[in-house]
């Protein structure tokens, strides 16, 4: 389904922030930036696993749909999406790791590896196998991750990693993906987001071999 706004200023004329949407932003210096474009109610599970596996040190930014229903309008491309404060943090970031949720019916319990950064991919598509989790690459060429404006390529080492979760796999993270369900974890979630973590290493703020050590940045919203 093609998206009912092409940019975030087409969006922010028609959606009212506060109300419709939000955006979250936890900046650091780390070099290192997790990024949900699509969480809240857009593609569910997705920013709050963002938030915690960049909890101990790298950047995060979610942009939240936080309508009753309809957050699917408020979805736009990941090689347009342009909302300023993701784009000012991609400009900062030297790797970018996007968490997105994939929509088709069947595709049981998979996390499909996409992105430039074939070996920070790898290397996280292993931990995430190790943990059980069905890890390949999705059948379908735009979702791939492998085009230089989408997202997770934006960062200033013009290769990052997409991760794209089944609606099945997000469904075993939470007690449902309500926006109070979402609010109870799983098990399945913390083996997920610790898999990612040991491989990103959040604690000092950096991709393993990657990036600089920093301290924790702070969160705000609008």
């Amino acid at each position: 389904m093609a998206d009912k706004y092409k940019t975030f200023e087409d969006l922010a004329r028609h959606e009212t922030a506060g109300v419709d949407f939000r955006v979250l932003v936890r900046r650091a210096r780390a070099a290192l930036a997790l990024v949900a474009p699509h969480g809240g109610g857009i593609e569910p599970g997705t920013s709050e696993i963002a938030d915690a596996v960049a909890a101990g040190g790298p950047s995060f930014y979610a942009f939240e749909g936080l309508k009753a229903s309809g957050n699917g309008d408020l979805h736009i491309t990941s090689t347009r999406f342009d909302e300023p404060l993701c784009v000012a943090l991609l400009a900062a970031s030297d790797v970018v790791v996007t968490l997105h949720g994939e929509h088709s019916t069947g595709d049981g319990d998979g996390v499909f590896l996409g992105g430039r950064d074939e070996e920070l991919g790898g290397r996280l598509g292993a931990a995430l196998a190790a943990e059980g989790f069905d890890v390949r690459r999705h059948p379908d060429p735009r979702l791939q991750g492998r085009e230089a404006k989408n997202v997770c390529n934006r960062g200033r080492s013009g290769r990052g990693v997409q991760l794209e979760l089944s609606r099945t796999v997000r469904e075993e993270m939470f007690r449902s993906l309500t926006r109070e369900g979402r609010t109870q974890p799983t098990r399945r979630f913390g083996q997920f987001v610790d898999a990612l973590r040991r491989v990103l290493d959040p604690q000092t703020g950096r991709a393993e071999g990657r990036a600089r050590q920093a301290p924790r940045g702070r969160r705000s919203s609008s």
